[in-house]
């Protein structure tokens, strides 16, 4: 395909309300939380477990925090304040704190691995880290601080977050969950009540750093994504404009997704505070919990991941009354699999839209529109303001036709700087200006965008392209398929073949056989697993996606004379 003009098929097909090419508001995300604070200081921002911070609260803390920050810490332009955190009142409170200051947040996975957490702390050279005294946490914590990695630990006492009966019985029955604390510790508290006046930083959103998200490193080391002010704000607004109102009161979000994700981070906080609307958190996903708090508070939107969806949908306990208050769930972070909209349907009328972004982009890229219906099977259509086309996978320098696969790649002003000290990759992250996903799909003559699956993912049979996602979705449709992951493996007739890995459902039973004979009337020959493994239990991200990393890794232990045939 070669034209001059952009190919924009979407551009005539928006949801009414939208359009494409519109200004997009970069005013910083802080700025913007500071102002919905001041609309209605009463009104409840944050509600974690049935304690509840007001918006006039939440401005006072973020402001005291900031100031302690700079004065006591010296925190300015360009440092790097590292936040380990699941989701907490202390989580928005730092966030907004460190950018007024005019820091760069550095958000750490509380369930990451020392070494991991290692690597992301001292590449990004965060002195500070702020986390919990829950000892789980703490513990790692303290190690990164002895091996100098971080100079500073500031830390939240976890019982501050919690209502007065839950704050005394945490104090009775789970007091051995709580780190012993050294006489010299920071407390967060501490800093908040001394009360220090900040001096907000005079930000340059289209240069000064907000984010330093690290990858998920699921292939190699984690790298540190740059993203401006601008690119957070930008993909803020960029949101709200799709949701045509939804984000404002008196509209209250799911927080499951954890904020030290980049979906959780702009979905679940950024753009309900910045907006006024409440945030109504859960630390961990657990589903007593997620009920007690849908009854409780009746929230209308929920942000997830694939899995969560899946695990509603399917748990017992499940009543479509728990769930009635629901309007919207937005899928990302993973493909979502067509029995699992159709089995959601079953406990909740609420329009399930399909999003899609990446940590190098703030993250949304695409969205299935909020307000009405979209096309089956598609993540949407791209975002206002921003560009989609599908290159070819042989010749990167050749853009497909509409319908053709190739891989997607993107540009808006959500699209990162670059790579943190990663010159090399950062150039290898772009063509003419559009960052590459490494995700492989088409779009439609409508502007519809659809993924087939991950260009590292693919499975080369025969000569032949086979997609894991193709297969999964064919083994979803068999009834006793609870969850199922393919991955490639290597193989001494086709070069690879697919291998199946499946969770069967509760009570239910299948043989390889049956499987086998299920897919030959879905499956062309080439896509045929050549084997079935079943498990209890199938290997998920610390943020609840399938994992084919430690598929492979266990079936290359389990196989070694094939890994032996590879470095022939």
């Amino acid at each position: 395909m070669t034209t001059d003009a952009p190919y924009r098929p979407w551009v005539n097909n928006y949801p009414e309300g939208i359009e494409w090419d519109v200004p997009i508001n970069t005013t910083p995300v802080h700025e913007q939380v500071l102002k919905a604070c001041d609309l209605d200081p009463e009104a409840t921002a944050l509600d974690f477990l049935g304690s509840t911070t007001s918006f006039g609260s939440l401005k006072s803390q973020i402001h005291a925090l900031a100031g302690a920050l700079q004065k006591q810490y010296g925190v300015t332009k360009g440092s790097r304040v590292a936040l380990m955190l699941p989701n907490t009142p202390f989580f928005p409170v730092a966030y907004y704190a460190v950018l007024l200051a005019g820091g760069t947040v550095v958000n750490c996975n509380p369930l990451y691995s020392v070494r991991e957490l290692s690597h992301i702390t001292s590449h990004a050279g965060a002195d500070i880290l702020i986390t919990l005294d829950l000892k789980v946490i703490h513990e790692k914590a303290a190690e990164l601080h002895k091996a100098g990695h971080v100079k500073q630990l500031i830390i939240c006492h976890f019982p501050d977050a919690l209502p007065t009966v839950k704050k005394l019985l945490f104090s009775i029955a789970k007091r051995g969950d709580l780190a012993h604390m050294p006489a010299d510790t920071v407390w967060f508290k501490d800093l908040v009540e001394a009360g220090h006046a900040p001096e907000p930083a005079k930000i340059d959103p289209q240069k000064d750093v907000a984010v330093q998200q690290y990858t998920g490193g699921t292939t190699g080391l984690p790298k540190g994504a740059l993203l401006t002010h601008a690119n957070i704000a930008a993909n803020v607004d960029q949101i709200d404009k799709w949701g045509c109102g939804i984000f404002y009161p008196p509209s209250k979000v799911v927080a499951i997704l954890p904020f030290f994700h980049i979906f959780g981070m702009t979905v679940c906080m950024n753009v309900p505070l910045g907006n006024g609307a409440q945030v109504v958190m859960l630390p961990r996903f657990e589903m007593k919990a997620l009920i007690d708090l849908f009854v409780r508070t009746r929230p209308n939107i929920l942000p997830a991941v694939p899995t969560l969806l899946h695990a509603i949908a399917t748990n017992r306990t499940v009543k479509p009354e728990h769930f009635e208050s629901l309007e919207v769930a937005i899928s990302g972070g993973a493909a979502l699999a067509d029995e699992t909209r159709t089995e959601f349907k079953k406990v909740s009328p609420a329009l399930l839209a399909e999003g899609y972004g990446l940590t190098e982009c703030s993250p949304v890229v695409c969205c299935a529109a909020l307000r009405v219906l979209s096309k089956p099977m598609s993540i949407g259509m791209p975002l206002p303001a921003t560009d989609v086309k599908f290159i070819d996978l042989e010749d990167p320098s050749k853009q497909v036709e509409p319908g053709e696969r190739g891989e997607l790649v993107t540009k808006g002003p959500q699209v990162m700087t670059g790579y943190y000290n990663r010159p090399d990759a950062t150039e290898a992250a772009f063509i003419d200006g559009y960052f590459r996903t490494g995700d492989v799909g088409y779009v439609d003559e409508d502007g519809y965008v659809f993924l087939v699956d991950r260009i590292s993912d693919l499975i080369i049979c025969s000569g032949f392209n086979v997609y894991p996602r193709s297969i999964e979705e064919a083994l979803y449709r068999h009834e006793a398929v609870d969850e199922c992951n393919v991955i490639g493996v290597k193989d001494g007739y086709r070069g690879e073949a697919p291998v199946a890995f499946i969770k069967l459902k509760e009570g239910h039973s299948v043989t390889a056989a049956e499987l086998k004979t299920f897919l030959s009337g879905e499956l062309s020959k080439i896509e045929m697993p050549k084997e079935f493994i079943f498990k209890d239990e199938l290997p998920k991200t610390l943020v609840g996606k399938l994992s084919k990393k430690e598929l492979r890794e266990e079936y290359a232990q389990q196989h070694p004379e094939e890994n032996e045939e590879t470095s022939e």
